[in-house]
């Protein structure tokens, strides 16, 4: 763990169990109890009792994958982790703007209950209401206030904060309880036997029907997910934090709805015909039928408080998760900047409540919103349930990390019943579903015109610099090696595997014997010397422990023969010697195969005796975006992983450039280059009226020099620049050409 890291890691187990309550607790049960009532009758304790259940097999997912990666950003993270970059920022998408719509939705609760709790004093003092406290611009003020409050002092104190007013709210509730347990012992076990029948009104199909509407009320220990950045000894804190919040507010609602089904219904009639007649103002209605205005007031105050705590809770979420996806720049950059001892993440903090603010002005009923906010949670829950059952399987989940007991029935329950749930949702409430769909385009569409390059770089370097990422991914990618000099093998064989992904990654070793002559005898010595150059490089495979096969193949044109295995065998990556290059003016058959083959190619140039783990520094010429950013990436940090400790991005401008364009070009550069590159990169702009010189001259003193080449235009795909580079410099130059997309492919030229 690092210095950095271990600064922002100031919430302990008080603290997270308070976010996960905060977030739980009052909010969801005081607004939708009545919706239940009406719905399921006495039967919504059921309900409750159902999503209790749901809730605490996801709380188990959550807990092994918080506990296995504690990392900001919750379901996105995990999602980023188990399947691919494009997916997590789907769900990263989602969840923020559940989060956000969470958040106004309790913003507009929490104004509407201080405005009525500001009526009721307004009629005790002086008999009546004034009118500046039933328009809405009084609520969106009051709303407004509470996200800017809490934008602020997030930005101030970082997270774990909203707890005071967690713990009002529960002990106020508990009192609530507590009143109606009382008031239920006087009225005898008969009486509330009968003010609980009929116990299900509407059947089964009333208690699902409740489940779906009510589910938003246990949301929130994933919250605990979302900061498992910032939370400190994750392995032990999470899953209590998380299990002991979902079991302290079911601990709360089971008995604050019985109390308020039986002891809170006046003689001669039902909760269900009382929740039907007014369901928004049940919860007061029947606590003030057993604790009197005192009661009455206490539900408000209840509710002013549950809904504080819950907007802090989801606002918290909400920066962290947008925090977290500009990390990774599935989200801009911008929003990723911290500040402070506690590295807080402000601007993350500022761009969700700019958000909730624009939700709450430009929305006057956002209820279609908090639905389709169930919907994504729902949805979101789910896909953890799918990474935990991924991670697992694939041996991802990191020793020490909590194990959810009963796998794979857990997750797999959970799975199906968050489906279920989520498909009921958007049958039962049509609009939830089009705001989802609606605000998945408008990601996508955002995302792939301005930030899959950078997120795609990022993830590239992160999965070669972390052969666990790939392993949770369930990737195994084959590097394909042709081989041709036994001279050579061991260069090759040792760059493939840095690009494969050590533990995780296959070699092919290629060897085509030519059949243009059609005689046997001279087949016999081209079979002799394939064997030992696949005798050569098997070797060195097996010195490094890497997973190798041999193949030999008969074919009247080698190249022809390369492109047909790699396409044949889905490699991913196709690594070559530059041997093959000759006449810089004229297309050698080398060229005629990387303008075809569909996979990444990389070509090795490296004097004899070169070792890859002897590389210490590399050297990166760049001209502007030449789209190898992401294949350059991957090479880059399977270059530090094996040893590499100085990349240095080098560009060469005109002399005549003027020095505010020198400047603004070097910002980009070092931007640019810190997302490729797993270490702190060096940035050289040198001015030059000799490019390819200037190049020659700085590729001495390194290493390694890496130069991307098209595989497209009329230029030569590898141009007379780069084999000057590659014959100048002293060290290995490695040719890199992004594959194809599958559009452009052609068969081989024979």
């Amino acid at each position: 763990m690092t210095e950095a890291d271990s600064a922002r890691r100031t919430i302990g187990l008080g603290g997270a169990t308070g976010i996960g309550l905060g977030a739980i607790v009052g909010g969801g049960i005081l607004a939708l109890a009545g919706v239940a009532f009406a719905q399921a009758g006495p039967g919504a304790i059921l309900a409750f009792l159902f999503n209790g259940v749901i809730a605490a097999l996801t709380a188990l997912s959550y807990s092994e994958m918080s506990s296995a990666f504690p990392e900001n950003g919750g379901a996105y993270a995990f999602t980023r982790k188990v399947l691919s970059v494009r997916a997590a920022f789907a769900v990263g998408w989602v969840l923020l703007f559940a989060s956000i719509a969470a958040a106004a939705l309790y913003a507009l609760g929490f104004a509407a209950y201080a405005l009525e709790a500001l009526s009721e004093a307004s009629r005790m003092m002086s008999g009546g209401v004034p009118p500046v406290l039933s328009s809405r611009r009084a609520g969106l003020v009051l709303a407004a206030g509470a996200v800017l409050f809490y934008s602020l002092l997030l930005t101030r104190k970082g997270g774990g904060n909203g707890q005071w007013e967690t713990a009002g709210k529960i002990l106020l509730l508990a009192i609530i309880v507590a009143g109606g347990l009382w008031a239920l012992g006087g009225e005898g076990a008969t009486t509330a036997r009968e003010k609980l029948r009929p116990f299900l009104p509407h059947g089964i199909k009333g208690i699902v029907t409740a489940m779906g509407f009510t589910f938003i009320a246990l949301q929130g220990f994933d919250i605990i997910a979302a900061v498992g950045g910032e939370v400190r000894r994750p392995r032990y804190v999470m899953p209590r934090a998380m299990l002991g919040s979902l079991g302290v507010a079911m601990a709360l609602y089971i008995p604050l709805l019985l109390v308020v089904a039986t002891a809170g219904v006046p003689g001669g009639t039902t909760i269900t015909q009382l929740a039907a007649h007014n369901p928004d103002t049940l919860m007061a209605t029947a606590v003030r039928r057993f604790l009197g205005a005192p009661g009455y007031w206490m539900v408000l105050i209840a509710a002013v408080l549950a809904m504080l705590s819950a907007l802090a809770a989801n606002l918290l979420a909400a920066s962290r998760i947008a925090f977290a996806m500009a990390g990774d720049r599935t989200l801009p950059r911008a929003l990723a900047a911290t500040k402070g001892e506690h590295q807080i993440p402000a601007r993350a903090v500022a761009g969700s409540g700019i958000l909730v603010l624009v939700l709450l002005v430009s929305m006057p009923d956002v209820a279609g919103a908090g639905a389709a906010a169930s919907l994504t949670f729902l949805l979101s829950f789910a896909l953890t349930h799918v990474t935990a059952l991924l991670a697992r399987s694939r041996g991802g989940v990191l020793p020490g990390a909590f194990r959810t007991p009963w796998f794979p029935l857990v997750p797999a329950a959970g799975l199906v019943s968050c489906l279920a749930l989520a498909l009921f949702q958007g049958i039962q409430v049509p609009f939830a579903g089009v705001i989802t769909i609606l605000w998945l385009a408008l990601g996508f569409i955002l995302y792939f015109t301005s930030l899959s390059d950078r997120a795609e770089v990022m993830d590239a370097r992160d999965e070669a610099m972390d052969p666990v990422l790939a392993k949770l991914r369930g990737r195994s990618p084959l590097v394909l090696v042709p081989m041709a000099n036994p001279n050579r093998a061991r260069a090759l064989v040792h760059v493939a595997d840095a690009l494969s992904m050590p533990e995780v990654g296959r070699l092919l070793l290629l060897s085509v014997v030519s059949t243009n002559s059609g005689d046997d005898d001279s087949l016999a010595p081209a079979v002799s010397a394939s064997q030992l150059v696949l005798r050569e490089a098997l070797i060195a495979a097996a010195g490094i422990r890497v997973r190798a096969e041999a193949l030999v193949t008969l074919g009247a044109d080698p190249w022809h023969e390369i492109a047909r295995v790699a396409g044949t065998y889905r490699c991913e990556g196709l690594l070559l010697g530059l041997s093959a290059v000759s006449d810089p003016e004229k297309p050698s058959p080398l060229e005629r195969l990387l303008e075809n083959v569909v996979c990444d190619v990389f070509i090795l140039d490296a004097p004899p005796q070169w070792e890859l783990s002897r590389v210490r520094s590399v050297l990166v010429p760049v001209a502007g975006s030449g789209g190898h950013d992401e294949i350059r990436a991957r090479l880059l940090a399977s270059l530090v992983r094996a040893g590499a400790t100085s990349v240095t991005f080098l560009r060469v401008v005109p002399e005549s450039m003027p020095v505010a364009d020198v400047q603004r070009i070097r910002r980009i550069l070092e931007l640019e280059a810190g997302d490729e590159v797993p270490i702190p990169p060096n940035v050289a702009l040198l001015s030059s009226a000799d490019p390819v010189g200037t190049i020659i001259d700085a590729a001495r003193s390194y290493d390694v020099v890496v130069i991307g080449v098209q595989r497209t235009g009329k230029q030569r795909v590898i141009g007379r620049t780069a084999r000057r580079i590659a014959a100048s410099s002293p060290g290995a130059t490695i040719l890199i050409s992004h594959r194809r997309p599958p559009a452009a492919i052609r068969l081989p030229v024979r």
